[in-house]
């Protein structure tokens, strides 16, 4: 018999519902973990097609919603869907409402129900009218959006105001060190590209990239795709993941090879983030391999600064910036994917330290992008004017995360007394929106997927060992009962 959907199951016939969806989960579970005998498929993608397949397989069977819900909770991925916060921490229509958010950020459409709320849609008609003005503006400068761009990084009035804000952080940059980017991958892939081509001008193969581990995967394929070399240093939970200025000394002497450190200054997946003596430490090695001679460019990946408490942030910043004698080798990319909740906008920028590395890089922005898009550009500007005029927009968003994390904790420690899974469930500098933890010996993805319903992301991922897991708060809420 093909049971049908009821929103007024009674308690018994939903509890009913959820042994069938544990059912179909330990069927699931057990298929995909055969197939990793017969066939590679990357960690990631392996865990989101098992996510996909089991709600499919729900909806098919029309299972309960609820029962899906509560017993498949997919933590594989980290970007925010603001269309699906659903918690509300005090007065409806308070401070601590954030379901709000969507409407307060101008995503959520004139009257979309979010989780109860109603949007008003005024920030979504305010955005399209910061947008004709500043097309406005932009015209009465000479610089029109809707034809092309020759230099291909973006109109300088937006970069003006963003290296205002890379200012505030102790850089001393104009609008010349700022080039536009369609989300933080792109702008990596252009940098990695820009001087890969630079050395190809000396005459010298691309080299080699670094990359601490465990870190964020996409940029090995962007590497080995821009003819680098790929060196990986494993970091150590004793070092809270951070890699250290010993482990980076040793690692380019042993690869003369490297010409580039990619470094992510608030870690995904670890969570953990770099203090400001950690990053003078690595900065200093740096300094002494080009005394030698020899010049490693450093990539700082900003992805997550902003979601952790500003003074910490502004303090590690100011000490990354504050080698201004380095400042022709390192570059900075910034995102506003994840520290404002806008992953589908694709707003990101890379900071030069120097203006005359950035005007030689201005090609690989030309043989890729080709011509920034008028649009995309009108709507970053018309969002940098609402959080320049409504600063606390971000503090609710960070409250969000923080808020999430500490419920993901515990529930985690809730789940490993009820099961054993957890050797250790780390704590976080207060950062990113994951969680990484240590799973105990004969607990991988699979199993803990299977015993309580929740899709992590194993640690081979990030080029870690598997007894590792990230859960992403980003995606969900977290519900503790």
């Amino acid at each position: 018999m093909v049971l049908q959907r009821d929103m007024a199951r009674p308690e018994n016939d939903l509890a009913e519902q959820r042994l069938l969806v544990r059912q179909i989960r330990r069927e699931l579970v057990q298929e995909y973990r055969a197939r990793l005998e017969t066939c590679y498929e990357p960690p990631i993608r392996m865990m989101a097609s098992l996510v996909q397949a089991l709600e499919r397989e729900c909806a098919e069977r029309h299972l309960d919603e609820t029962a899906t819900r509560l017993e498949i909770v997919n933590r594989t991925i980290g970007d925010v869907n603001l269309r699906l916060v659903s918690e509300c921490d005090g007065a409806e229509g308070g401070p601590g409402d954030y379901r709000r958010l969507a409407d307060e950020l101008g995503v959520a459409l004139p009257g979309e129900n979010l989780q109860g709320y109603v949007a008003t849609g005024a920030v979504y008609h305010w955005l399209r009218d910061q947008m004709l003005e500043a097309e406005r503006d932009l015209m009465d400068r000479g610089c029109d959006p809707r034809v092309y761009d020759i230099a291909s990084v973006g109109n300088p009035v937006l970069r003006g105001w963003l290296a205002d804000d890379m200012r505030q952080w102790g850089l001393t940059v104009g609008a010349e060190h700022i080039a536009l980017g369609l989300g933080a991958t792109d702008c990596m892939d252009k940098v990695l590209r820009g001087l890969g081509a630079l050395a190809r001008l000396r005459s010298e193969p691309a080299g080699a990239v670094l990359l601490p581990t465990p870190g964020f995967n996409m940029v090995e394929s962007q590497a080995a795709a821009n003819g680098y070399q790929l060196h990986s240093v494993e970091t150590r939970p004793e070092d809270s993941f951070k890699l250290t200025a010993e482990q980076l000394a040793a690692a380019l002497d042993e690869n003369p090879e490297v010409s580039v450190l990619y470094l992510t200054v608030t870690s995904n997946p670890s969570t953990f983030a770099y203090q400001p003596d950690e990053l003078l430490d690595l900065l200093g090695v740096l300094r002494l391999q080009r005394q030698r001679g020899r010049t490693v460019y450093l990539m700082a990946d900003l992805a997550y600064v902003g979601t952790g408490v500003p003074a910490e942030d502004e303090a590690r910043m100011r000490a990354l910036s504050s080698a201004a004698d380095l400042a022709d080798q390192v570059s900075y990319v910034s995102s506003l994917s994840k520290t404002h909740t806008l992953t589908g906008e694709r707003f990101a920028w890379v900071t030069f330290g120097d203006a005359d590395l950035a005007g030689r890089m201005v090609g690989s922005w030309i043989n890729s992008t080709v011509s920034m898009p008028g649009e995309w550009q009108l709507r970053f500007m018309a969002y940098h004017r609402l959080f320049r005029e409504n600063p606390q927009l971000l503090d609710k968003v960070r409250s969000l995360y923080g808020m999430r994390r500490a419920r993901l904790r515990a529930q985690l420690r809730r789940l490993d007394e009820q099961y054993q899974l957890f050797e250790h469930i780390y704590l976080d500098d207060d950062t990113t929106i994951y969680n990484w933890s240590k799973l105990r010996e004969g607990e991988d993805c699979f199993s803990v997927l299977e015993k309580t319903g929740i899709a992590g992301i194993p640690g081979s991922t990030f080029g870690y060992s598997d007894q590792y897991v990230r859960f992403s708060v980003g995606i969900l809420p977290v519900v503790l009962n």
